[in-house]
């Protein structure tokens, strides 16, 4: 029968699998370290609230899509505090720490992964139902989609949790891996290869529905009069969900990849090299989100400036913001979604009074 550490400390499992620890992170080069990630966690607790209160303070974003990336930006913001977490229990200190706190450090960037995949899955989802049915929005009513953020919460939680429930190698260190040296290899394994497949299923998935909509687009623009880009007003939000996950796929997958070969032992690939950049990367990540939905949605960005100035909305600024261009068509009195037909006809007489204007000037 195997033996098992449940009391040891990180260093015991740190020198059996002869994991780098960094023990050279001290004096100036760990309080640059330490500024450095302040200062990016510090923007991405500020961006993303303003993200979710933005969404909450404009009515034009009461739609089952602006729920979920609201519900995306919370993810982040999560992913801010277990960074800021891992700042303060890396380097030097992993040796120190319990198993439990260690456990706690990695459960909590596995839930923010896990919490912004699974969003970014049901986004898709929702997407794919929406546009699929010539509609911009889909008919989710908010009970649903309070569901579904709950049951990714649900998952996330669960999914950071699986090493700690048994899935380790506590009680055998032969198969402990190098990069996570309290979880078993195998684990390792299954979590990178899951990811990168479901990376792989929403690339596909997004890709065929931003198709999909160019070329409807493309058929009704023959048959519809008005402005080009008032027309393709449906593919600017795919767009913008396009760019997200871009983001998503390009600075998680190099660290999803460096896990896989831990996972598989891959003793030459020289993965603790680039671990402490790939983790970077997954942190900026967390950073990007915010600028993408604020330069992609000029309503996103009008608004999150107005609480940032603390402007009261008087009519004005209302009006002023209503001719900015936006991912957010003109809305109907259907609260269920817009026909991508209907809003690209809506788009063009909302345009009017922005191409007048623009020729007055």
């Amino acid at each position: 029968m195997n033996e098992c550490y449940y009391d040891k400390r990180m260093d015991f499992f740190y020198n059996k699998t002869k994991t780098d620890t960094a023990d050279e992170w001290t004096g100036p080069q760990l309080i640059g370290v330490l500024c450095f990630g302040t200062f990016f966690c510090l923007f991405i607790f500020i961006s993303n609230s303003l993200v979710i209160a933005a969404v909450v303070k404009n009515k034009r974003f009461h739609f089952p899509f602006y729920y979920l990336l609201a519900n995306l930006a919370a993810a982040d913001f999560f992913a801010g505090i277990a960074y800021v977490f891992l700042m303060f229990n890396t380097g030097p200190v992993s040796k120190t720490l319990t198993v439990n706190r260690w456990f706690l450090r990695q459960g909590l960037l596995d839930t923010s992964l896990t919490a912004s995949l699974v969003n970014l899955l049901v986004i898709a989802v929702e997407r794919h139902m929406s546009i699929m049915r010539m509609k911009i929005h889909s008919n989710l009513t908010k009970k649903r989609v309070t569901f579904l953020i709950i049951s990714i919460w649900a998952i996330a939680i669960f999914m950071g949790a699986v090493p700690t429930l048994g899935w380790n190698c506590l009680c055998d260190i032969t198969v402990c891996s190098s990069l996570a040296p309290i979880y078993s290899r195998s684990y390792l394994v299954f979590w990178s290869v899951l990811n990168l497949v479901v990376f792989f299923i929403m690339v596909v998935v997004y890709i065929r529905i931003y198709m999909y909509v160019q070329r409807k687009t493309n058929v009704l623009s023959s048959h519809t009069s008005g402005s080009i880009s008032r027309r393709r007003t449906p593919v600017k939000l795919m767009k913008t969900v396009m760019t997200v996950l871009g983001a998503f796929v390009v600075c998680w997958t190099p660290g999803l990849v460096v896990l896989l070969l831990d996972g598989l032992n891959c003793t030459d690939c020289g993965i603790q090299n680039v671990k402490r950049w790939f983790l970077l990367l997954a942190l900026l990540n967390s950073v990007m989100n915010p600028i993408i939905y604020s330069y992609k949605d000029d309503e996103m960005w009008a608004t999150m400036k107005r609480m940032i100035c603390c402007s009261s909305e008087d009519k004005s600024q209302e009006r002023r913001s209503s001719r900015i261009p936006s991912t957010v068509l003109c809305r109907s009195t259907d609260t269920s979604g817009h026909y991508i037909e209907d809003g690209i006809i809506q788009g063009t007489i909302c345009g009017k009074g922005d191409l007048g204007d623009k020729g007055n000037s």
